[in-house]
């Protein structure tokens, strides 16, 4: 997950590929409930793991439920409707799936079996309505104190034990604000109808019913029977007591399955995107986004679990259409509509404006930033698309769902944007709330033209500390790193491991050619193995400079060191990343030390790891290695043209990645705009 101020997405022309969706945070939040007050254990498998998740597992085990994790499988120990512990206070972030369901099941527990909880959030939370839930619940008998704003989070549900609760009238909840509150009810009323039958009744309309049908298909799996008459009237059988199912899966999140069945209705025209982890047989309402899809024009095929995408009908097609049954994929029509025919038009989704952010307003604003006409109301959306794309910074408003829908705005060339616009995407780590990996997983899908790639070469000498810099500079920015000095080093290691000797160039050279080599942040992987600590050795270092100085093993290599200029961004150390591999990179810079520093950073490593040095012996191997470096007929060291020299001999690492990401800025557009 990127954790960073901001992440710049280049423009993206194409996509391709197969993402394993996470679990559904619907499916997750409501399941980790069911599976706390069941009797038994419950096997959760496929479990999303996130924000969400996090907070309500904290609050399941603060409340006394066993949880024991076993590979990709949670087992939950349940309570069996019965309290464990009778005081606590609960963070829960910013999930309502969370807030709304443990309020209600913790006022009916604590009002019959006695206890005192609080609950509690992040500030935006405490924005979030939830009145309508504690109107329908003190009618029962439920002790419930707004600590804060009336109607609204932080709580205090409490009671006495031996109380009992007034379920002899129908309960009634409004519908037309938050389908959660209906769906807490749901999941806390079975804790109360051993004796009598419970019914629920929604006063006005129903919105987001297809959450309420997870809701009931869920509760089916944990032995509870709710007969629905239409929309309007909910009965929970007498008796009805929950019981574990012995094991669930959670499949893949439909919500976040609309960013991808988006990406290649607009993107995917070679071939069809393949999601997998959600497809025909969902139980999610948000599945039906894909008709939304096929009618702005992709073409869609699914099955049990899968789900394929490609571009069709060019550009999409605008529409009109109630949203009131995928409130949450809606927003990413919302963005699909900057590359229609015409003005889309979205109704049906005024629970936009109860949800993390404002979503109308929210969503009004950056798509006007990014130069499309918006006209919003109370539970509509019209966007137009751009007559003339702009460079924007959007921001997310700690929002999920608005830093994945708007990352499709970077596609805009193919909306014939001319020039090509970057996009900057602030708070990017919000989508931890459903999808931590989200950012990852894109650029694992789509293409760039690798010029409109930004590249930042970082060459120097040896020893000069280029690549802690370089890893460090990556770090911030989100972008990928190459160390080419581990290209050779691990082109070294390779050749011996096929009993090919370095004087062979040739031999050698078939062998880089065919480096199967991955940089996982710290790591480094070697056609599957993780080789970091060999690679790290001197005797390893010896054997890459005579590797280094083969002509045809640097030319084997220069295409994966190409290969490694991805979206959104490429920082490159080396020796020759500024003059031979990347000649056109957006800012070069030639990391310099003396060689008295040098060798006194060598010193220090090596002492650290044990190893006997002799500083003088250190320094007359790094000026010996500096000349043979700037000699060797093969890519000699040297600076570029328009490189910056940066000498960091009394420079700590954090001052001279500020003075390299100071250079970037005063080049990049989004920073220049």
């Amino acid at each position: 997950m990127f954790d960073i101020p901001h992440l710049d997405l280049p423009p993206l022309r194409g996509a391709a590929g197969r993402v394993r969706l996470p679990g559904s945070k619907s499916i997750s939040n409501r399941v980790l409930l069911l599976a706390g007050l069941a009797e038994g254990e419950t096997e959760v498998h496929d479990l999303l793991g996130s924000d969400d998740t996090r907070v309500m597992l904290q609050a399941l085990q603060a409340l006394g439920c066993g949880l024991q994790r076993d590979g990709a499988v949670l087992r939950v120990r349940g309570l069996g409707g019965r309290l464990q512990v009778h005081e606590a206070d609960l963070f829960l972030g910013n999930a309502g799936t969370a807030m709304r369901p443990l309020t209600a099941a913790l006022a009916v527990l604590a009002a019959t079996q006695g206890g005192r909880f609080t609950l509690r959030g992040v500030p935006r939370m405490h924005e979030r309505p939830i009145g309508d839930l504690i109107h329908a619940l003190r009618p029962l008998g439920c002790s419930i104190d707004e600590l804060g704003q009336p109607g609204y989070p932080p709580l205090c549900v409490h009671g006495q034990a031996g109380g009992r609760l007034q379920t002899q009238q129908p309960i009634r909840v409004r519908g037309d604000v938050s389908s959660q509150f209906l769906t807490a009810l749901l999941l806390a009323l079975p804790l109360v109808a051993d004796a009598a039958p419970v019914v629920i009744e929604v006063d006005g309309e129903l919105i987001s019913k297809p959450y309420i049908e997870i809701t009931l298909k869920l509760l089916a799996r944990f032995g509870i029977a709710v007969q629905r008459d239409g929309w309007r009237r909910f009965t929970i059988a007498q008796g009805s007591r929950y019981r574990t199912p012995g094991a669930i899966h959670v499949e893949g999140d439909a919500s976040s399955a609309s960013y991808f069945v988006a990406l290649g209705a607009i993107a995917a025209t070679r071939s069809a995107l393949r999601i997998e982890g959600v497809g025909s047989d969902s139980i999610q309402g948000d599945i039906a986004f894909v008709d939304a899809a096929r009618a702005m024009g992709a073409e869609v095929q699914s099955g049990p679990g899968w789900i394929e995408v490609r571009r069709g009908r060019w550009p999409l097609r605008a529409l009109a259409l109630d949203c009131n049954h995928i409130p949450d994929a809606a927003m990413t029509l919302a963005v699909m509509a900057l590359y229609a025919d015409g003005p889309t038009r979205l109704t049906g989704i005024a629970s936009w404006r109860v949800k993390e952010t404002d979503r109308i307003a929210a969503m009004a604003t950056e798509l006007r930033k990014l130069g499309a006409a918006v006209n919003a109301g109370d539970d509509f959306i019209e966007v137009a698309p751009p007559a003339r794309w702009q460079a924007a910074a959007v921001d997310t408003y700690d929002d999920h769902r608005m830093a994945m829908c708007l990352s499709l705005a970077a596609f805009n060339p193919l909306a014939g944007a001319n020039p090509a616009q970057p996009l900057r995407i602030r708070d990017p780590q919000c989508v931890a709330k459903t999808f931590p990996d989200y950012f990852e997983t894109l650029f694992g899908l789509v293409q760039a033209d690798p010029a409109e790639v930004p590249v930042i070469t970082v060459d120097g000498p040896s020893a000069s500390g280029k690549g802690t810099l370089a890893a460090a500079l990556a770090r911030r920015l989100g972008w990928h790193f190459l160390d080419s000095g581990a290209v050779y080093r691990a082109t070294a290691l390779a050749a011996g491991q096929a009993g090919v000797a370095l004087d062979d160039e040739a031999g050698v050279a078939r062998v880089a050619a065919a480096l199967d080599l991955r940089f996982d942040g710290s790591r480094i992987w070697l056609a599957g193995h993780d080789v970091s600590d060999e690679l790290r050795r001197e005797s390893t270092g010896a054997l890459a400079s005579r590797v280094a100085a083969l002509p045809a093993v640097r030319r084997a290599l220069h295409a994966l060191q190409l290969s490694f200029r991805r979206a959104p961004g490429l920082v490159a150390d080396g020796r020759d990343m500024g003059t031979v591999v990347f000649p056109q990179a957006t800012l070069k810079v030639f990391l310099t030390a003396s060689a008295e520093e040098r060798a006194k950073r060598r010193y220090k490593q090596l002492i650290s790891k044990g190893i006997q040095a002799s500083i003088a012996d250190l320094r007359a191997d790094i000026e010996a290695r500096d000349a043979r470096d700037q000699s060797r007929v093969a890519a000699p060291l040297k600076p570029a043209e328009d490189a910056l020299r940066l000498d960091n001999s009394q420079l700590g690492i954090d001052e001279s990645v500020d003075a390299v990401q100071q250079w970037w800025q005063q080049r990049n557009p989004l920073d220049r705009a």
